[in-house]
């Protein structure tokens, strides 16, 4: 019995032995195969990095064999050309740019010298695989041009950057004058500004006050408080929008009663139209002054409202004579013994009250 036992666990013994040799030679095997796997991206990473070395060795020394230039303008108003990109760009790489050593081109520094000018509102440069410097601008877009008290001018964009005049384009916006001259901007000044942005945009898109608008004049009604008074290009009268609020209803009112009365009656008959209070029309009537060529003036109106039309019908960014959300002018009460009732078929949802159209006799 103790021969079974003492065979048994010497067989046990001897298989035990050779499987920890087989555990042994199985660990040997991962051991280098992990070690060959460690070894093979070592080595690729050596070569990547031999490459990239030789690569950036033969860059430094290529040079730039030449440069583009574009510039994205809006309309294809041009208020800056390849003179103004060149030069600065040339002073970045002391004066050369083509055959200038690539290693030696400061990307940055002239993107910040090209930036500088206040016609640029951007600028991006790249080298291509050709050694081809690419030098891309976009300038800014003026949408109104500022007239200060103290006679100073300048444009401004959508972002009411201040541009100066350029010798190169003078930019058809809507002018606007009476702008307090501060070296040192308040808030009121900048809610100011941000008015005239806000007219000068609408009016800039809008085809028929476009080609109306003559000027835009800033009036000091106070303490802080200024309102727009508008001169047109076909009429002799003021038209008072207010502040720059809802600017777009006021226009609407405005052309409703172009378009119901001045059209019938003469573009001179109301010196004075206020469209600054929500769902009428304010208009005073004084004595003429002198004598009117009623046809011309006739013919004019008519030539202004038939170009808004056409531009409706080509779908061009047109006048909407009449909006639902926009008050009109219409109503059936007046007072004053001048009154002319204005009748429009699109009265607004919300204010249920008829806008109402008062001419006043002030002599």
């Amino acid at each position: 019995m103790k021969c079974w036992e003492t065979r048994n666990k010497i067989v046990r013994n001897s298989v035990g032995v050779q499987q920890k040799r087989k555990n042994k030679k199985l660990n040997t095997k991962q051991t280098i195969r992990k070690l060959l796997f460690v070894l093979l991206w070592v080595v690729i990473g050596a070569g990547m990095i031999t490459l990239l070395l030789a690569a950036i060795g033969r860059k430094r020394k290529e040079v730039c064999s030449d440069y583009i230039i574009t510039i994205k303008a809006a309309e294809r108003n041009f208020f800056v050309d390849q003179k103004d990109i060149v030069k600065p760009a040339a002073a970045a790489t002391d004066g050369k740019i083509k055959g200038k050593p690539i290693s030696e081109i400061k990307l940055k520094k002239m993107e910040d010298l090209l930036e500088d000018n206040e016609w640029i509102q951007d600028a991006e440069l790249w080298i291509d695989n050709k050694n081809v410097l690419n030098i891309t601008v976009t300038e800014r877009e003026p949408i109104a041009r500022v007239f200060t008290t103290a006679g100073n001018t300048f444009y401004i964009d959508s972002t009411t950057k201040r541009m100066g005049l350029s010798a190169k384009m003078s930019a058809r916006v809507p002018v606007f004058t009476g702008f307090p001259e501060k070296k040192v901007w308040s808030s009121k000044d900048s809610a100011l500004m941000m008015d005239v942005k806000t007219i000068a945009s609408y009016v800039k898109q809008d085809t028929f006050w476009n080609s109306q608008v003559s000027q835009l004049d800033i009036v000091n009604c106070g303490y802080n408080c200024w309102q727009f008074e508008m001169m047109p290009v076909v009429g002799n009268h003021t038209a008072k929008l207010g502040n720059g609020e809802n600017i777009e209803e006021k226009f609407g009112r405005l052309y409703t009663f172009y378009k119901q009365v001045l059209s019938k009656t003469g573009f001179d008959k109301y010196p004075v139209i206020d469209v600054q209070y929500k769902g009428q029309v304010v208009a005073s009537k004084e004595k003429a002054t002198g004598s009117i060529d009623s046809v011309q003036l006739r013919k004019n109106v008519e030539k202004l409202l038939r170009q808004s039309r056409q531009a409706q019908n080509d779908s061009i960014g047109a006048v909407k004579p009449v909006k639902q959300n926009t008050p009109a002018v219409a109503g059936n009460k007046t007072t004053g013994s001048n009154s002319v009732p204005v009748k429009t078929n699109n009265p607004p949802k919300q204010n249920r009250d008829k806008p109402r159209a008062v001419m006043t006799n002030r002599n």
